[in-house]
């Protein structure tokens, strides 16, 4: 299953792509270096990495909201129209809205999302501006107390800002990506005796491409690490908000849904910060949750009631 945060991390090489792109051309067309280049400082080149690096971070992060919502085909759910919501769509306004209240922050958005999946997820710029999903496959599969948990946990995403760090570490990381692939672009196609000017031919430009896509996958393994670390305070974050049991009621539901094949292996639909995780192997680098054993282990070693 593809997660949304690996789909954040691709939006951010696809910005970083189509970006290097247009500079070139820019750059072809009207003869200017707007990029920075090993040809006129070290200094111009970082500078402009992370500028450029940021900036496509952020472009997601203000993007992820509106992009779940048309991806999903979310049914919204306003306060106006609590009379046409099922006892599920309450229970999960409801426990959003409770523990926004609680902590001092606007109530996110909250939305239902048609798929036979059992999942959540949580995104949005900022914690006043933010959106909690749910799946309809999660409300029709997963008891009272087994959603409450999985809600809190995402509410917990989003009280401890995990979506801004995620961005400012996809920035540096970014900016790392903007500069190495630059760097060694020119290097291999000075080597390569092929650009004499070595920032201005396709050998460049060419290489420059696949370096930014290659370092770019390399650096999601640190996002990824990142992500699955930040699992363990929102599992943390819901025990405090609506109690330990819940939460770990919330992980063993997933458990027994994965081992029954409830779940369809394959689903394409993406999620911000979702609840779910089950990597094994090399692609566990690739993660974004930890397993589902090791979370409930945690929650189990915590003094939390």
């Amino acid at each position: 299953m593809i997660r949304r945060i690996f789909l954040f991390v691709l939006t951010n090489i696809a910005i970083i792509v189509m970006g290097t792109i247009i500079f070139a051309l820019i750059e072809l067309i009207f003869g200017i270096n707007i990029t920075g280049t090993l040809h006129t400082s070290w200094l111009s080149l970082a500078i402009f990495a992370l500028v450029y690096g940021f900036f496509g971070a952020f472009v997601s992060l203000f993007l992820s909201k509106w992009m779940a919502k048309r991806f999903h085909h979310m049914k919204m759910l306003s306060p106006e129209d609590i009379g046409t919501w099922s006892s599920a769509e309450k229970l999960v306004y409801q426990t959003v809205d409770r523990i926004a209240q609680t902590n001092g922050i606007t109530t996110p958005e909250v939305g239902i999302y048609e798929s036979p999946e059992v999942n959540a997820f949580a995104t949005g710029a900022t914690r006043n501006s933010s959106l909690v999903a749910v799946s309809s496959g999660l409300l029709a599969q997963m008891q009272t107390d087994e959603v409450e948990g999985v809600i809190a946990h995402e509410m917990a995403h989003i009280l401890n800002g995990d979506m801004v760090t995620m961005t400012l570490l996809q920035g540096i990381i970014n900016a790392f990506v903007i500069f190495l692939s630059r760097a060694l672009a020119q290097i291999i196609s000075l080597a390569l005796r092929r650009d004499e000017e070595g920032s201005n031919g396709f050998v460049y430009f060419g290489i420059t491409i696949v370096l930014e896509i290659l370092l770019g996958i390399l650096g999601s393994v640190i996002v990824m690490a990142y992500s699955r670390r930040r699992e363990f305070a929102a599992d943390a974050g819901s025990a405090s908000f609506v109690g330990k049991t819940k939460m770990i009621n919330a992980l063993r539901a997933l458990q027994r849904i994965h081992e029954t094949n409830v779940v369809i292996p394959g689903d394409p639909k993406i999620a911000a910060l979702k609840i779910d995780g089950k990597t094994t192997g090399f692609l566990h680098l690739f993660a974004s949750h930890p397993p589902l054993e090791e979370r409930i282990q945690a929650l189990q070693t915590r003094s939390i009631i």
